[in-house]
């Protein structure tokens, strides 16, 4: 597996013979390089009216590989309840704090936590260069996989980008990946079955709809074609629990994305389970919500806390928690910026509420200050 590893690594060209690069490069620019430096052998396939190319890798036979490569088995990930999209803590130099990052999983495991998106919108993936997404991937897998379902976030809105990122998280050890519709640059129906075709061809994935950050719904109509796919494990769904019924009312396995919903989405709507960010502070009560039976005094217990985190774009909530309960750096990748201090206090109000000892790490509630908080431009 390391051997596995260290090829997979080779995402661009070594720093010392690249120019130094702008401050105001994009995401966009900065990651299409880094996967331009990464050439395919392509063969050519041909399905119905269309003449594709694909990657050797992804043309190859299950002999092939080399452990694990392909993923789990399917109904592994589909058996999980309680998904956390973990957060990414940040050192005051703006790189990933892998000390602070394995305190963060260790105290998932503990929780009863059974899998976790690694980089994904929680995680600040669309943040990361593609070298430390797949460098926190695989720090996961290697170091976690035989204790927790790993699993990438490598969608992009470019099929080529998810395609070659999804292929070098399975070659690092992940077990499933998350996959987002093209958001921004949006195709046609005929373009979303193309795009999710070639990335669930390579491994286990689940589908993500999300449209207030994509601005395109993955309609029944689509996800009821690609939940045929052997590969498919199921949706990640934010429209509500009436969709999630119809779905499941038909066997698609979904989870909730929608923390405030995700208890009526398990016990009325049929969701196998939930991919939260809340249970990133309150594990133990997460998995609690989700697997003892109904509970609507939890569930009512925790949902002002749940729509704290919310009050403003997710992760700003979830990053400015971490720093008050002092699990984390008050450091903020630009353009996320920390809640201001009457917002911060009733947070602090809401985890006493709930009680202090059900939060993850031991110190008491911090007063962050304005001052105290660290907004990175460049990393």
């Amino acid at each position: 597996r390391v051997d596995t590893m260290a090829s997979a690594m080779t995402l661009t060209t070594p720093r010392a013979s690249m120019p130094k690069p702008s401050r105001l490069v994009s995401r966009a620019s900065s990651r299409a390089t880094s996967m331009s430096s990464s050439p395919h052998v392509a063969v050519r396939a041909t399905r119905g009216r269309f003449s594709k190319v694909a990657t050797r890798a992804s043309m190859s036979t299950p002999s092939d590989w080399t452990c694990p490569m392909c993923g789990c088995d399917v109904e592994e990930i589909r058996s999980k309840r309680l998904i956390t999209a973990i957060k990414t803590p940040y050192l005051a130099s703006g790189k990933v704090d892998l000390f602070a990052y394995d305190a963060l999983v260790e105290a998932q495991i503990a929780g009863g936590v059974e899998g976790l998106i690694v980089g994904g919108t929680t995680g600040e993936g669309q943040l990361m260069s593609w070298d430390e997404h797949i460098m926190l991937i695989a720090h996961t897998a290697q170091r976690y996989g035989g204790r927790i379902k790993v699993i990438g976030n490598t969608g992009s809105n470019s099929t080529r980008e998810a395609v070659h990122a999804t292929q070098q998280g399975f070659a690092v050890g992940m077990d499933a990946s998350l996959q987002i519709n093209p958001y921004y640059g949006k195709t046609s129906r005929a373009g979303l079955m193309e795009h999710f075709e070639a990335v669930l061809d390579l491994g286990p994935a689940i589908v993500y709809n999300v449209p207030a950050r994509t601005s395109q719904d993955i309609t029944p109509e689509i996800m009821f074609e690609l939940a045929k796919h052997k590969n498919f494990a199921g949706v990640k769904e934010c429209e509500g629990n009436a969709r999630i019924k119809q779905y499941t009312d038909k066997g698609v396995v979904c989870w909730s994305g929608n923390d405030d919903e995700c208890h009526d989405a398990r016990y009325d709507a049929g969701a196998v389970g939930v991919i939260s960010v809340t249970s990133n502070l309150v594990p133990e009560l997460m998995r609690e919500l989700l697997f003892d039976g109904p509970n609507p005094e939890l569930r009512d217990r925790l949902a002002p806390l749940m729509n704290w985190l919310f009050a403003e774009p997710n992760p700003i909530g979830l990053n400015t928690a971490c720093a008050m309960l002092g699990v984390s750096k008050p450091v903020f990748r630009l353009p996320y910026v920390p809640y201001a201090a009457p917002l911060r206090a009733q947070g602090a109000a809401h985890i006493a509420a709930v009680g202090r000892e059900h939060f993850i790490g031991s110190d008491p509630v911090r007063d962050v200050r304005d001052e105290d908080f660290i907004l990175l431009r460049d990393w």
